[in-house]
């Protein structure tokens, strides 16, 4: 008996390519999200020795810091995955000549 994904065509390799990029793009955010969750818990690891009512000047400066390199990562892995994109199409038409 044939699930209904075969029976509509051949499973994924038929995928409706707008479904495909939702889905791309659903991954991607996840995968955002759990780089942000995890540092926020380097960052919180790093900077907060022992946690009270309020942030000292180191603890505050360390955070500061620490989520400055992360934006300057995540900027910087942005624009080489922007790149990435932009170079794609052409490797695809390359490949179909």
């Amino acid at each position: 008996m044939e699930s209904s994904w075969s029976s509509s065509g051949g499973g994924l390799g038929s995928t409706d390519p707008q479904l495909q990029r939702f889905m791309e793009m659903e991954v991607q955010k996840q995968r955002v999200q759990l780089l942000i969750h995890h540092m926020t818990e380097l960052c919180w690891e790093k900077c907060m020795d022992k946690p009270g009512p309020k942030l000292d000047g180191r603890a505050e400066l360390c955070l500061v810091n620490c989520v400055e390199r992360f934006i300057d990562t995540s900027q910087f892995i942005l624009n080489r995955l922007e790149q990435t994109q932009k170079a794609r199409p052409l490797f695809a038409e390359s490949l179909s000549d």
